[in-house]
């Protein structure tokens, strides 16, 4: 079984928009912002041999507040840019109750199950407790991206860093 790395997007790999000390998400590719480290940061992970795989929640699509093909617009353009080996997306909002949205696992099952990943040995990154919360309940191990948002952590992740490159030097050392 392969081995591999959960990125959540808005945060983590790109820039996200804070409004009332919460992130939103890049409506379109004009506003989207790849973070500083991030390219490197997959490249080194695809020499440890880490298969990485982009796990999304985008109600906004639900909510109203942008298309879906501009949602599969960033996301190709990510995956193409920056190497992503693939892209799981849950559309749906909290009251739709779906097994994909993160907090539940269903995005980290799906990936996992279609990569041949074995969970225990992968890592969850994600900037937002949910993030962290569907990391632990697949049996990753969880990485934070502390970006001090206005939200309680609810969870606690195996390890907390500033941005992506700096939890890549841990994985590394692991």
């Amino acid at each position: 079984m392969k081995k591999a790395v959960f990125l959540d997007r808005d945060g983590v790999v790109n820039k996200a928009f804070i409004k009332k000390g919460l992130p939103t998400s890049p409506i379109s590719l004009n506003e989207l912002e790849i973070l500083p480290g991030v390219k490197e940061s997959i490249l080194r992970l695809k020499k440890l041999n880490y298969i990485c795989l982009l796990v999304t929640n985008q109600p906004d699509v639900t909510r109203g507040r942008t298309e879906k093909k501009n949602v599969i617009e960033i996301n190709n353009f990510l995956k193409k840019e920056i190497k992503l080996d693939d892209i799981f997306v849950c559309y749906h909002d909290d009251k739709d109750n779906c097994k994909c949205r993160k907090p539940k696992p269903g995005m980290i099952i799906q990936a996992s199950k279609k990569w041949d990943i074995d969970v225990r040995k992968s890592f969850m990154i994600g900037d937002r407790w949910r993030d962290i919360q569907a990391g632990i309940s697949a049996g990753c191990k969880t990485i934070f991206i502390d970006n001090n948002y206005n939200e309680d952590k609810r969870v606690k992740a195996n390890y907390t860093f500033a941005n992506l490159l700096d939890a890549v030097f841990i994985i590394e050392k692991l």
